[in-house]
């Protein structure tokens, strides 16, 4: 499982460029001309080197205004190269048939023609009886019957004379390489009369090809999975579009595929950029079930090519594609308990999927965070990562099991990172939400920490909190604010585990008087930890 999902992840990050181009330096014998354009080309490949160099490998602007001089020429041919596929159908035209010899007898030089017969030129020889061979000529070479017929009248004074004077007066009038017309051709079509054909109207992941803004960012994705390398790119957009039609994207999104996958891929909230967030729990396949559900023969296995596809697209659907929106996402892979690498069902699923997104979601991941990552995995990924490009490596973010909560903290609020992963969020009706900020402090070594809420008369107040880490001692109190009040035990003090079904505390106390709750932390390990946490009043009796 290890390879497959480090493949899928590298492929979902952004689409193998396309084969470095090689520079042939001319030889010395060669024209000047051809020296000039190598020259050039040469130039054209050092700025785009330099451009590469100066990319600090965060995710780049869709703002036109904003690219690079050589980008947006990229853009604009790429836009030409569109229009113009566009304008003659070439998106959804069907292949051309194969083409049919046509008879020999068609290709033949026109001639005087009658009943499909086809009359020889006709050769006057020096004798006054050929003559009528020469006159037997159709009448559609109307200049050379009109020389003949005054030559007949003249010949008894002078034939051998006439004769030689009627040939070149035919080969003068025959030599014209214009075909003569007859009656039954046709003249061509005038241009102004043909129907004009609208331009076809393509979209994709509901957005136009060629319609505003949006249409621009589409159309750099593609650039950048190739590289800015304008053929290549507008060649994966065709192969694409023509991919959804042959897949049925659009009749895809309205199936109904079942609710089996929900647990394993899910979204769940947005990063600190406001990425959406997709989680990919591949430790659920240990139920042997659902593994069998999913994986068991090819029929299965398609199903869930389907689904993956289906649920990719929705997501996708619901970014914003304006020059300033999001329109990545960010993945999370939970490595926890995945099956390994020689389940060869889940490897060829792995495979196909790993194909398509290769091939047809182009530049949609903006980061690819691995958490539970064994060692094992990283040692693997040290092997193959020379074969990831930069820009690639950038995008691939590895937290082991002890790290995988604070890694989540650096990209996703802990208030939107779910409870198994060390966050706050949990399904469900809850006191808080999302909305609600979380407060981190850090619990040094071997010490106590105290959190203090204050609550004014007459108030309910609740709090939430969780340590990330290993285990700790937890208790929570009210200590009026007046010396005559007496202090009320909330919470006795009591050990809380790492790996407790319930890793938040939960708390609420009904203040009759102002005062405050304080909440103690007992860290009585070596090493430091973290603690989140936050809290609400209710005025009034409730």
């Amino acid at each position: 499982m290890a390879e497959e999902t480090l493949k899928a992840a590298a492929a979902s990050s952004e689409a193998p460029a396309a084969a470095a181009e090689v520079a042939v330096v001319p030889e010395a014998e060669k024209v000047e001309a051809c020296e000039k354009e190598a020259v050039k080309d040469v130039a054209v490949e050092e700025e785009k080197e330099k451009v590469t160099a100066s990319i600090s490998f965060k995710e780049e602007s869709n703002v036109v205004g904003e690219l690079p001089d050589p980008q947006k020429k990229a853009l604009d041919e790429l836009k030409l190269l569109v229009q113009e596929a566009l304008n003659k159908h070439e998106f959804t035209a069907p292949p051309p048939p194969p083409p049919v010899k046509e008879e020999e007898e068609e290709k033949k030089p026109s001639s005087a023609v009658e009943g499909g017969a086809t009359v020889p030129t006709p050769v006057v020889e020096s004798e006054c009886k050929e003559e009528e061979k020469v006159t037997a000529v159709e009448p559609s070479v109307k200049e050379v019957t009109e020389v003949i017929v005054k030559a007949e009248s003249c010949i008894d004074e002078d034939g051998a004379k006439k004769i030689e004077a009627i040939q070149e007066t035919i080969v003068a009038v025959t030599m014209p390489a214009e075909p003569p017309r007859t009656e039954e051709t046709a003249p061509p079509p005038c241009a102004a009369e043909e129907t004009p054909i609208s331009p076809e109207e393509i979209s994709i992941w509901g957005i136009p090809l060629l319609a505003d803004e949006r249409s621009d960012v589409i159309l750099l994705k593609f650039l950048r999975a190739r590289d800015f390398k304008v053929k290549d790119a507008f060649a994966m957009l065709k192969n694409v579009v023509a991919w959804r039609k042959e897949f049925g994207i659009e009749s895809l999104l309205e199936e109904d595929l079942g609710t089996e996958q929900d647990k394993v891929v899910y979204m769940h909230g947005v990063d600190k950029e406001g990425h959406p967030v997709c989680y990919n729990a591949y430790g659920e396949y240990q139920n042997k079930e659902l593994y069998h559900e999913t994986f068991s023969d090819e029929e299965k296995r398609t199903k869930f090519l389907r689904w993956r596809i289906q649920f990719l697209e929705k997501s996708i659907r619901k970014l914003d594609f304006s020059p300033d929106g999001i329109c990545t996402i960010v993945q999370v892979n939970d490595l926890k308990n995945s099956p390994g690498p020689f389940k060869r069902e889940l490897r060829q699923a792995t495979n196909q999927a790993l194909q398509l997104l290769q091939d047809n979601y182009p530049e949609f991941v903006a980061k690819q965070v691995f958490i539970n990552v064994p060692w094992w995995y990283l040692a693997f990924y040290k092997m193959i990562n020379p074969f990831f490009t930069q820009r690639t490596k950038s995008k691939f973010v590895f937290a082991g099991p002890s790290k995988t909560a604070e890694t989540l903290f650096k990209y996703i609020a802990p208030e939107l990172v779910p409870v198994q992963y060390g966050g706050l969020s949990r399904e469900g009706e809850q006191e808080f939400t999302s909305a609600d900020s979380v407060t981190e402090d850090i619990i040094k070594p071997a010490t106590k920490h105290t959190i203090e809420f204050p609550a004014p008369e007459t108030c309910t107040l609740v709090w939430e909190a969780r340590v990330v880490g290993h285990e700790i001692t937890y208790g929570a109190e009210f200590v009026p604010a007046t010396e005559e009040g007496y202090t009320v035990i909330v919470q006795k003090s009591r050990k809380i585990a790492a790996t407790t079904d319930e890793p938040v505390i939960c708390g609420s106390f009904k203040c009759g008087e102002p005062g405050k709750v304080v909440l103690t932390f007992d860290n009585q390990t070596s090493k430091k930890k973290k603690v989140l946490y936050r809290s609400k009043t209710k005025l009034g009796s409730d």
